[in-house]
C-alpha cells in the first residue's frame, strides 16, 4: 500500500475523477446537516475532565502498535495543533475508545449521537458496492465528524488550513488510512489508490459546508497580523 498523499489538499475541489464518490443525495444531505449544524451551534463547554479522557484516548491508540503506520500522521495533526478531539473523530471508525471519547464529547455539549441521526436510507455512494452495515457505519463516521466540527469549526479549520483554500494533506491521508483499516476489518480489502478518491468525497462532505466562515476568519487573521507588523509603534 502506498503512502503517498498530497502536502495540501482542497475540500472543495474533491476528487475528479476518481472511480468511487458520494452520490448527489448524499452530498445534499450532509450540506443540509451542516447548515443546521451552523445554525444551533453552541459555546464548546471545555472540561478538565473531557481534556484528561481525550489526552488518555490519544495515548492509548499511539501505544497500540496495530496502528502503528498512523503515528507519525497523528503526530503531523497534533504538532499543527490541531484539536484533539476532532483528530479521535477521524479515528473512531477504528478505535473504540476514540469512539467513546467523541461520543462522550458530543453528550457533553448537548449534541445528538452520530448513531442516532443517521438516516438508514441514504445510499453513501452511487455504485451500491457498499452493504447496508458497512454504508451505515461510514455514514455514521461522516456525521460523527461533522458534528465535532460544527461545535468549534474555525478553531479546528484554521489549524489545518495551509491557505484559504487547502488544508494540510495529513488529514486526507490519515482518514484514508483509516478507511483502508476499517474496509481490511471488514474483509473489504482495497488499494490505497481507490480508496483515497473516496475518503475525500467525504471529508468533502464534512469539510466545504464550514470553509467560507474559516476563510473569512483567517483573512480576518492575516489582515491583523498586516496590521500589527505596519504599526511603527509595534516595531
Amino acid at each position: 500500500m502506498s503512502d503517498f498523499a498530497p502536502e495540501s489538499w482542497s475540500p472543495e475541489e474533491g476528487a475528479a475523477g476518481g472511480p468511487e464518490a458520494l452520490s448527489e443525495e448524499a452530498k445534499q444531505r450532509f450540506a443540509a446537516a451542516a447548515a443546521a449544524m451552523q445554525q444551533i451551534r453552541r459555546e464548546e463547554k471545555r472540561s478538565k475532565k473531557r481534556d484528561d479522557q481525550v489526552a488518555k484516548a490519544i495515548i492509548q491508540f499511539l501505544g497500540d502498535a496495530n496502528h502503528a503506520r498512523l503515528f507519525v500522521l497523528v503526530s503531523r495533526l497534533v504538532a499543527r495543533n490541531c484539536p484533539s478531539i476532532f483528530i479521535l473523530a477521524i479515528l473512531s471508525l477504528i478505535h473504540a475508545e476514540s469512539l467513546k471519547t467523541v461520543e462522550e464529547y458530543l453528550a457533553e455539549n448537548g449534541g445528538k449521537s452520530a448513531e442516532k441521526t443517521v438516516d438508514e436510507q441514504l445510499s453513501l455512494t452511487t455504485s451500491g458496492a457498499l452493504d447496508t452495515e458497512t454504508n451505515h457505519a461510514l455514514v455514521a463516521w461522516i456525521t460523527r465528524m461533522q458534528l465535532v466540527l460544527s461545535l468549534s469549526p474555525q478553531n479546528i479549520l484554521l489549524r489545518l488550513m495551509v491557505d484559504g483554500r487547502n488544508l494540510d494533506g495529513s488529514v486526507l491521508q490519515l482518514a484514508t488510512f483509516v478507511v483502508a483499516e476499517f474496509f481490511e476489518q471488514h474483509n473489504r480489502s482495497a488499494p490505497f489508490e481507490k480508496i483515497q478518491p473516496l475518503t475525500a468525497s467525504m471529508l468533502q462532505a464534512v469539510f466545504q459546508p464550514f470553509m467560507p466562515q474559516a476563510r473569512k476568519a483567517l483573512s480576518e487573521q492575516q489582515a491583523e497580523a498586516g496590521d500589527y507588523e505596519e504599526d511603527p509603534q509595534n516595531t
